[in-house]
């Protein structure tokens, strides 16, 4: 590394280690009752037809909610009013929140209307495999959630508000309600027993239990916001400077995130002609998947995203601090990221069991969606790490770049992810339903081609920026060591129920992992070792 190790305040960098630790403990709690969710579901669902109608249809709503929400919003809206903040000019900052507000209930609302007039024509084009009573239910749950999905964008209006004023654990902690609310109604109307036309039923309310989660978290965060912006003038205001410059930069990261909307959407409609549960499947693994990816990459990329923003000073000060947060935040989620990566590789039907099965859903199943997750850790460190990297160029202002590197990833993976999602299993001599995995393999690879073509232009903006070869040869090294102990444990102990076996197999690869990379002198797990003996201590 050049000259990134320049001077940076350590008050600086324990208040962001703080802030991303709220933000993860926030993150942790949601995805925690997340995964409590997907349990319950699939104790009632297994890998059924209803169940794939219920997914597929959750994603096509949810395109709204990641096409104008956190993801859009927050690399357009956080940066300018952040910005505005830390000028101290709060009358112009309550202009342009209210002004986003105002512009963004309107077209989410018109598209709300649209979204549930439309909702055939949506299912026959992202789910084109599903036919009969599938479609059918498809299209019925895609109308109830689309309201609830319009919340959960101004939700995202609140998070970026609350993010901006460093308030990050209310914002990442709502989805709480969002889950508990699905999960209370599968416990109210489901049963074990059940048929698949009773499970159509199930999933249906599910779907309203989905809504009434969105308008609790949506409201949950209203007091707090108010509280913050004290000058919150909600009108039209598209003539001030501040709210154009908002819109400006939205469009780019709006179309952005369309376009890996349409990745997703390929995946699935490639998904529902592998046979059924393929969707299912799918998801499931995208659960698990996401979750490091949220709890470590979000929680450092939003915290950063607020910082960055906040930077002033002239151009090589405000290159330096992104250079020097880029690279602390990048060693951060590295440090867990990469053990992630090689359990889900090497331990995911461990993982799986213990998360999933239950009920309908069985050790075959487990195994299923291994296949898929182990795909998925191909890309798991790119994705993640290339999430901070735009956020880099979002606290720049430029919405544009990460856009043009999205495209390039979407496209090369939806040719890779055809090829080998429909072609592999042939190859290999697998059965169809086994080309999910190589699907998520595809995207992998395509994630890695879109974070170096985003490092690289970064480097030639701001400086060198980068991880260690060195530091990276610890942590894989400490995390394989660790999965090669972990494995010995798990045929040691044979065949078990699936709970205390991932106890019993996941905590020596935890405890190895990290007292092999505090031994190799690595400073995160030095300072995370630290804090536990303090913790034990106390």
């Amino acid at each position: 590394m050049s000259d990134n190790t320049a001077a940076y305040p350590q008050t600086n960098q324990q208040q962001s280690g703080k802030h991303a630790l709220l933000v993860a403990a926030g993150i942790f709690l949601s995805r925690i009752f997340g995964l409590v969710r997907a349990r319950v579901f699939a104790y009632y669902f297994g890998q059924t037809w209803p169940a794939d109608a219920f997914n597929a249809a959750f994603r096509i709503p949810n395109m709204l909610q990641n096409l104008f929400g956190e993801g859009a919003l927050s690399a357009s809206f956080i940066p300018v009013y952040a910005k505005l903040l830390a000028q101290d000019d709060e009358e112009e900052a309550g202009r342009v929140a209210g002004a986003i507000f105002a512009i963004l209930a309107l077209v989410v609302a018109a598209l709300v209307l649209l979204g549930i007039f439309a909702a055939p024509w949506l299912v026959g084009l992202i789910a084109v495999g599903f036919t009969g009573e599938k479609r059918e239910l498809t299209v019925q749950i895609v109308r109830v959630l689309f309201p609830g999905t319009g919340l959960l964008v101004l939700s995202a209006w609140c998070l970026g508000i609350l993010n901006s004023h460093k308030r990050f654990f209310l914002s990442y902690v709502s989805p709480v309600l969002w889950n508990l609310a699905i999960i209370a109604s599968l416990f109210i109307f489901g049963h074990k027993n059940a048929s698949d036309m009773q499970l159509g039923g199930l999933a249906l309310m599910a779907a309203w239990g989905s809504v009434a989660g969105s308008a609790i978290q949506f409201g949950a965060q209203l007091p707090a916001v108010f509280r913050l912006v004290k000058r919150l003038r909600v009108a039209f205001d598209i003539k001030s400077a501040q709210v154009r410059t908002v819109v400006r930069n939205f469009l780019p990261a709006f179309v952005s995130r369309g376009v890996i909307q349409i990745s997703a959407f390929v995946d699935q409609g490639i998904a529902s002609f592998l046979g059924d549960g393929a969707v299912t499947a799918l998801t499931n693994a995208q659960i698990l998947y996401t979750l490091p990816v949220s709890l470590f990459g979000m929680s450092v990329s939003a915290v950063e995203l607020a910082a960055m923003s906040g930077a002033v000073g002239d151009s090589a000060e405000i290159n330096a601090q992104l250079r020097q947060r880029l690279n602390n935040g990048m060693q951060r989620i590295a440090f867990f990221i990469v053990p992630s990566a090689v359990a889900f590789l090497t331990l995911g039907n461990v993982i799986v069991g213990a998360l999933l099965q239950s009920g309908r859903f069985t050790a075959a199943d487990s195994n299923y969606v291994w296949a898929i997750l182990a795909g998925s850790s191909i890309g798991l460190l790119a994705s993640t790490l290339a999430r901070l990297n735009s956020s880099t160029y979002y606290a720049l202002q430029d919405t544009r770049t990460p856009l043009k590197f999205a495209i390039v990833r979407v496209t090369l993976g939806m040719i890779l992810g055809y090829i080998f999602a429909l072609y592999a299993p042939r190859w290999f001599g697998l059965e169809a339903k086994w080309g999910a995995a190589f699907l998520t393999a595809a995207s992998g690879l395509a994630g890695w081609t879109e974070f170096l073509l985003l490092r690289r232009q970064l480097n030639s903006r701001i400086g060198r920026t980068g991880l260690p070869f060195i530091y990276m040869v610890k942590l894989w090294s400490a995390a394989f060591l660790g999965s090669a102990i972990a494995w010995a444990v798990k045929l040691g102990v044979g065949p078990r129920h699936p709970l205390p076996l991932a106890v019993i197999v996941l905590a020596p690869y935890g405890l190895t992992y990290f007292i092999l990379t505090a031994a190799f002198g690595v400073a995160e797990a030095r300072a995370f070792t630290g804090r536990f003996s303090r913790l034990v201590k106390r």
